[in-house]
């Protein structure tokens, strides 16, 4: 990972109707599919732009260790919607523990593939309190979509 690649955290928090078939096919690209999905990237210059192409039903920022550590206990899947646990990365992967995993995964080290059978997407539920503001509004004007920064880690937790 090069100096200027930053780790984040994508949620989408608009559905799949009307929507442009352009940023349709952008949003499946990055695996976003349905409403509360979420996905960690490391923020290459390609997946920068597809970010930032589908701004108006995302919202994303920097993830933290402590986030991560949650999302792939709480909502880490494999196939047959089974539960990540410590036994199966230490199996699986390199790590030892998820707790290593999520350190790994956010200072760039490491990716979701690395290990086997882990899914890409976490299927999070609507954030308890609600959204802070209007959907369809960027975050800067007191909606819900674009870039948060470390705010993406206080919604995550409201959404795991």
């Amino acid at each position: 990972m090069s100096e200027n690649e930053k780790v984040i955290l994508a949620i989408r928090v608009r559905g799949q109707v009307s929507v442009r078939p352009q940023i349709e096919e952008t949003l499946n690209k990055l695996l976003l599919l349905k409403l509360h999905h979420a996905r960690i990237f490391r923020l290459t210059p390609s997946i920068e732009g597809m970010i930032k192409k589908a701004k108006d039903y995302i919202t994303w920022g920097e993830i933290n260790d402590e986030t991560a550590r949650l999302l792939l206990t709480k909502r880490g899947r494999l196939s047959g919607n089974r539960r990540l646990t410590n036994e199966y990365v230490k199996k699986n992967s390199s790590f030892k523990t998820i707790k290593a995993f999520a350190k790994a995964l956010v200072e760039g080290r490491a990716s979701m593939s690395d290990v086997e059978g882990l899914k890409p997407i976490f299927r999070l539920t609507p954030p308890s309190k609600g959204f802070k503001g209007k959907r369809n509004l960027p975050v800067g004007m007191g909606g819900v979509t674009g870039y948060r920064g470390a705010g993406i880690n206080e919604l995550a937790k409201r959404m795991i």
